[in-house]
């Protein structure tokens, strides 16, 4: 996906401009308090302040890493299931065939056989992918209010369409029916599949040392879908991620604090400068004013790379910057039934580009 960086910038601001408000808020009060009611010994010394802003800079920082390799592995176990899925297909049209049977099968047989195939193991990457974009308690981005907004331009196939009617097509109705009353529904696939290959050994469509392929591609499947099983259903740490949200907003608040009476001490350092002009001198007087664009930028930044960290953990709940495991999975189907000359007018069309609609 590419956005054009003012674009990016654009919907940066439209994503935390709530927060914006509520900083300008959270900086304005403190130097009414310090500038026009005169309470000027209402500040905080800069060093404890600048200590904790420090912590939490760390903490941020390894929250945002730790989130980024869930959010990469993600990404790279899609890799794998997207280089078994073209092998599969590869293996399909090359292992099955006449060479060990006797009872001679015509290429209109075999090429069922191999739709059969496909078309199971897309209907395995549409139960996982379903099961992937079920909400966990943990998964708060695509729910809370912040977001709301944010959402309403993305389009999460899984949350518009349920499982029964996305297998429509790809699976007998015996299959489906198997499949749905099953609690892992994608486990129940790459078990038809397996039942399948061992049927194709029986009928000597495929040899033993085929068989064994076919079943150490099944088992690659298993560890793959794991592997998303459990980044889905173990999430980063409550106690990292609580304390850092916790750090971050005890360090914004009391940021104006430590940022008036060093803006005011700058202003008075100016104000000695027997050149300065009345409106430098006006300027000056008021510097302690700098604290409000100053105290929301910096906040800005510490919430935003708190913001990315947490849209980072869960790389699978149907966020712009998720894995877009719907666009890959149409991909992959494109891939494999071309490769088994299926016909074109029945092979769907891809998706939009990542970062577009669908998910």
């Amino acid at each position: 996906m590419y956005i054009k960086p003012v674009y990016s910038i654009k919907i940066v601001l439209l994503w935390t401009r709530k927060y914006i408000y509520f900083f300008f808020l959270l900086s304005i009060v403190p130097v009414i308090l310090y500038d026009v009611i005169g309470l000027k010994w209402l500040y905080l010394p800069w060093l404890p302040i600048g200590l904790i802003g420090t912590s939490l800079a760390f903490i941020t920082g390894f929250k945002n890493n730790a989130s980024y390799e869930r959010l990469w592995e993600a990404r790279k176990i899609y890799g794998g299931i997207v280089n078994a899925s073209r092998l599969l297909a590869t293996m399909v049209n090359d292992f099955v065939t006449n060479e060990f049977t006797q009872m001679e099968r015509s290429d209109d047989e075999f090429f069922k056989i191999k739709k059969t195939i496909i078309m199971r193991h897309i209907a395995w990457m549409t139960s996982l992918r379903h099961a992937l974009r079920t909400k966990k308690p943990w998964e708060t981005i695509v729910g809370s209010k912040s977001n709301k907004e944010h959402m309403g331009t993305i389009d999460v196939k899984e949350h518009k369409f349920s499982l029964h009617e996305e297998l429509d097509g790809y699976l007998t109705e015996d299959e489906k029916e198997y499949i749905l009353s099953m609690t892992n529904k994608q486990a129940a696939c790459l078990n038809l599949q397996s039942k399948h290959f061992k049927k194709l050994k029986l009928e000597g469509l495929i040899d033993n040392f085929r068989h064994m392929e076919f079943k150490n591609l099944i088992g690659e499947l298993f560890t793959l879908q794991g592997k998303v099983e459990r980044i889905k259903n173990f999430p980063y740490p409550r106690q990292f991620a609580t304390l850092n949200l916790f750090f971050a907003w005890i360090f914004m608040i009391l940021l104006p604090f430590g940022m008036m009476h060093e803006f005011n001490e700058i202003g008075h350092s100016l104000t000695k400068d027997e050149n300065t002009t009345f409106i430098n001198s006006l300027i000056t007087k008021k510097f302690v004013w700098m604290t409000v664009p100053i105290s929301i930028i910096i906040s800005w930044v510490f919430m935003l790379m708190e913001r990315v960290g947490d849209v980072s953990e869960n790389p699978f709940e149907g966020s712009r910057n998720d894995v877009p495991i719907t666009t890959i999975s149409r991909a992959i189907e494109i891939d494999i039934r071309e490769m088994i000359e299926d016909d074109k007018n029945e092979i769907p069309k891809a998706y939009a580009n990542y970062g577009d609609t669908e998910m």
